[in-house]
């Protein structure tokens, strides 16, 4: 054997390049042992059924508040017995300080709709975690109010309202269970370490 070919045979092979992929922008690498994305803390039922319940919400607000400012849009609802739409929407208690209750809805699940894009999901900051669960609790707490507002005053039950009112229920749970995934220690980017 030539001197050539033994230093050949002793030299230490190269191992081939580890393949390796890049994160998305704003994403750690799970290879330098970063947090877990916000998003893949969330089971997608969450996230899509959040935007969903959203979108409800905001189309049922739009038309009750269409009814609201025209006669145009009738009001597909029952207007006799307990069941009554017209006597909750047009009873006084459906106003608070000269907006109707129907845009407060408009303007809450359009915030919602805006906190459940999916990309407001994969948002890492802790905040908009904290802003989607405490926009939630007020909206029912506003709810509450209403219905109590609709049985113990009003005398009448809106099915409209109460389909607002199960949404919010609904939104409730899906980002109540899924707002401590996104909460858990480390689930930010960008704190600071001591």
């Amino acid at each position: 054997m030539s001197s050539k070919s033994r230093s050949a045979s002793k030299a230490p092979r190269k191992a081939p390049p580890k393949r390796t992929t890049k994160p998305s922008p704003g994403q750690p690498s799970p290879s330098r042992g970063g947090p877990t994305p916000p998003l893949s803390r969330v089971a997608p039922w969450q996230v899509w059924s959040s935007l969903v319940l959203s979108a409800g919400g905001l189309a049922v607000s739009i038309y009750l508040t269409l009814v609201h400012y025209t006669s145009a849009v009738p009001l597909a609802c029952s207007d006799r017995g307990i069941v009554n739409c017209a006597k909750v929407t047009s009873s006084p208690e459906s106003v608070i300080f000269g907006i109707p209750v129907a845009v407060f809805g408009l303007v809450f699940f359009a915030a919602m709709i805006t906190l459940n894009l999916p990309s407001s999901w994969r948002n890492p900051s802790k905040r908009v975690a904290i802003l989607r669960m405490g926009l939630a609790i007020c909206g029912i707490g506003f709810v509450l109010y209403l219905v109590s507002v609709e049985l113990l005053v009003v005398d009448a039950i809106c099915l409209w309202c109460t389909s607002v009112h199960v949404i919010t229920f609904l939104l409730l749970i899906v980002v109540g269970t899924a707002t401590p995934a996104l909460l858990e220690q480390g689930g930010e980017q960008g704190t600071t370490e001591k």
